[in-house]
């Protein structure tokens, strides 16, 4: 209630204070008219008094401006700090706070958490889980093969993660071309394997023909010289 009515208080005053500065103005002009024709005709005896008045009439438009400027900046300044920043703060909290949630909803936290901590078997055990609880989601998969590619300097284990990926389920395009992609680089790059590397470009190839999957393959087997 004290709200609307310290804004209602502070428009009408700021009203009042535009109100005044116009007449003044308005006062002013007619003073001015009325100099110009008192010259014209030559009657000067009023001059010095309409100056006079002029002067004074400055004066007033002068602090009408200064407090409508005073005014209009206090107006403005309470709506931004009773309105628009509690606004602001209050998305920017809930920004802060629907970040942390999602952090908290995210099945693979842990799992880096324990990557982070050294805990590779730990993780990739975190990571499996993540991946029956969202089994569309490739990345546990990934995470998994990258965490015994790198850290566990197991390639071969890399590998068969990749494939038994592959096989569990039907995956979208991207994601199958994906997985086919890191087995055909783990082969070629981690075991010196090219010819099974080449068999999956190929399938690639075969099993997703016009894609850029298949471009892609193609430029890679030409890169080794084989197209």
């Amino acid at each position: 209630m004290m709200k609307p009515l310290l804004y209602l208080i502070l428009a009408l005053l700021v009203g009042g204070s535009w109100f005044m500065y116009s007449i003044s103005g308005g006062k002013l002009q007619d003073i001015e008219t009325r100099m110009e024709a008192l010259e014209m005709k030559g009657e000067l005896e009023e001059l010095p008094k309409l100056k006079t008045d002029i002067q004074s009439l400055e004066g007033e438009r002068t602090f009408n401006g200064i407090l409508l400027a005073f005014l209009s900046a206090g107006l403005i300044g309470i709506v931004f700090v009773l309105e628009v920043l509690p606004i602001i703060a209050h998305r920017m909290t809930h920004a802060v706070y629907d970040s942390g949630e999602m952090v908290e909803d995210d099945p693979m936290r842990e799992a880096r958490s324990l990557v982070a901590q050294g805990d590779y078997e730990g993780a990739i055990a975190s990571f499996r889980e993540a991946a029956k609880a969202d089994p569309l989601n490739r990345l546990p998969w990934v995470e998994i093969a990258k965490i015994q590619k790198t850290n566990l300097e197991d390639p071969m284990a890399a590998i068969e993660t990749i494939r038994t990926a592959l096989e569990s389920q039907e995956w979208q395009l991207n994601d199958a071309a994906y997985f086919l992609f890191r087995l055909a680089e783990l082969y070629d790059e981690e075991t010196q394997n090219r010819d099974a590397a080449v068999s999956i470009l190929q399938q690639v190839i075969d099993e997703f023909p016009e894609t850029r999957h298949s471009a892609n393959a193609r430029h890679k087997l030409h890169e080794w010289g084989l197209v």
